[in-house]
């Protein structure tokens, strides 16, 4: 177990595995946003602001120490906003552009910024409560926004035009709540591929063993690749198939029904392929109190 240092107060425990998964994911939004200049400033801009680490932090805080969940934190909201700003630049590549381009709302830079903003915040609503975390992160948005966005933006009807977009994204990340736009459904995808074993580590090993945390331990990767069907792939590797319901339940439920489903395709492969039998996760459980234990 390591600690990922995102600020000077909280910090949680997680293990070694997330900070290859944060390196990772950095490396790829600062990839996809090479040639964004408006973009790639606010990305630089959230990696430093103490307000940002501080919703990382809290976030994470409620979500694993008091509700035993995986990460919620800023490893989370980093390979959320990465998978869907890979998805974006594949949707250019075959023609299909957002809806705040379509409606000439902004460039495709403003797009791109949309995304990662929408992706990095998304969750931060979390250190309020679960419950309604999507309308909290609305409301910490917003002033967080109000302070950033004009060091990328000097007309401030554009701004908070753009700011709308990205308060939308941040709202309808969950799949109770109708994607309207190209760029919000990016963001709600982009969090249903965050499910690698690694991510099921900290609520699974903190006792908290359920199909959920099983499932996830079954993911060994995900993958946004160009689609052969569509143009987007996302490609996941499972080592179990107890898999197919994280890929269920948080997956295709924000892709089926969106403004995205032609466009994205999903193939899932059980890893090892010479393997007759599925890994074993857990040998035995016991019943302790209100939850299983695994023995």
């Amino acid at each position: 177990m390591v600690k990922i240092a995102t600020g000077k107060g909280f910090e949680l425990e997680v293990p070694e595995v997330y900070t290859k998964l944060q390196e990772k994911a950095e490396v790829d939004i600062t990839e996809c946003l090479a040639d964004k200049p408006k973009a790639l400033k606010l990305w630089k801009l959230m990696q430093i602001d103490p307000e940002v680490n501080a919703n990382w932090d809290m976030s994470n805080y409620i979500a694993v120490t008091k509700l035993n969940y995986n990460d919620h934190g800023d490893v989370h909201m980093k390979i959320v906003a990465a998978n869907a700003l890979k998805m974006l630049k594949l949707l250019y590549e075959h023609g299909v552009v957002g809806d705040l381009v379509k409606d000439r709302a902004g460039d495709q830079d403003d797009d791109f910024l949309v995304v990662l903003a929408g992706g990095l915040l998304h969750d931060i609503g979390n250190q309020v409560h679960r419950l309604e975390h999507n309308v909290h992160g609305v409301n910490l948005a917003i002033p967080l926004l109000n302070r950033l966005l004009p060091k990328v933006y000097t007309d401030p009807e554009v701004m908070y035009e753009i700011r709308g977009h990205i308060l939308h994204c941040i709202y309808s990340h969950e799949f109770e709540v109708k994607d309207l736009t190209i760029e919000s459904t990016l963001v709600g995808i982009g969090d249903g591929t965050d499910m690698t074993k690694g991510r099921g580590r900290v609520a699974f090993d903190s006792g908290n063993i359920n199909i959920h945390t099983v499932s996830a331990l079954s993911i060994e990767d995900v993958d946004i690749v160009k689609g052969e069907e569509s143009p987007v792939r996302i490609l996941i590797k499972m080592s179990n198939s107890a898999g197919i319901f994280q890929i269920q339940e948080t997956l295709f439920k924000k892709i089926i029904g969106s403004p995205l489903e032609r466009y994205v395709e999903v193939v899932a492969e059980s890893k090892p392929d010479e393997s007759v039998a599925d890994q074993r996760i857990v040998q035995r459980v016991v019943l302790k109190g209100s939850k299983f234990t695994a023995l």
